[in-house]
């Protein structure tokens, strides 16, 4: 067996998608008991698909149950206004007028309480369902660019170009989608150290035996990534630059690197 052509056709994106015949998945299993190499690519593409999914975690807000418990009103205690009796027709009238401007003043002061407290209740609420509307968005988008991966990932007019580590970081490891037709190209990070933030990762191309710039990156996005359009590489390697990146690469602080397999 050829493992890279066999590598190359995709049958192993297929299996870990569930989108092979029965038939079919018992031959790729055969091989991969048979081919520790189609093993341990099996894992890349399985770690690869599992980085996309961690996308469209969003971990509700704190506040959501402050604003839902404000909305319940707070029992108040009424008084009770005690007056010793008096036989005096007039000490009554004015003990009345006590009596029936102070109720008066409590439930103006009630209602006034409840009426801020509806208010901000509400304004709470609104901004609560702001928010959810917003998250709501952003999970969309999430998800739109997950599915927009996937759909990259399992085209195959897109060929997998794996990046391995080398003696300045062995274990890194990404992987770039490069199409022919279109000259497109993304990147997928499986593995890359933490560099300061003066420095950003550059990825870099192989023409004709000279490196082409295709962009600058910080290490820690998810999913795929999109670099610059390149015709006819070679291969492809990615290095430690100042930020901003070089015209050039800096070959001592070579990552990864990794050539394109020729059909």
């Amino acid at each position: 067996m050829n493992i890279k052509e066999y590598i190359s056709s995709g049958v192993l994106e297929a299996y870990v998608l569930d989108e092979l015949s029965s038939t079919e998945r018992v031959e790729v299993e055969k091989n991969l008991s048979s081919y520790p190499e189609l093993r341990q690519e099996l894992e890349l593409i399985e770690k690869t698909l599992e980085g996309l999914m961690q996308q469209a975690s969003v971990a509700p807000r704190a506040e959501l149950k402050n604003n839902i418990l404000s909305l319940v009103e707070e029992s108040k205690q009424g008084k009770t206004i005690s007056l010793n009796t008096v036989s005096s027709t007039w000490r009554w009238l004015a003990a009345a007028s006590v009596i029936f401007a102070l109720t008066a003043s409590y439930f103006a002061f009630d209602y006034r309480e409840k009426w801020i407290s509806a208010t901000v209740a509400l304004n709470n609420l609104i901004d609560s369902n702001q928010q959810i509307a917003q998250d709501y968005n952003n999970v969309n988008q999430r998800l739109d660019k997950i599915q927009n991966d996937f759909s990259i990932i399992e085209n195959s007019s897109f060929s997998r170009v794996v990046l391995r580590g080398t003696e300045n970081n062995p274990g890194g490891l990404a992987s770039v989608y490069w199409n022919a037709s279109t000259q497109e190209a993304f990147l997928s990070i499986q593995q890359l150290k933490e560099i300061s933030a003066d420095n950003q990762y550059q990825l870099w191309a192989l023409v004709d035996g000279k490196p082409v710039d295709m962009g600058v990156f910080d290490s820690g996005f998810a999913g795929l990534l999109k670099m610059k359009s390149i015709a006819n590489p070679g291969a492809f390697a990615i290095t430690i630059e100042p930020r901003g990146g070089r015209t050039s690469p800096t070959l001592e602080t070579l990552q990864v690197t990794g050539a394109l397999l020729k059909g």
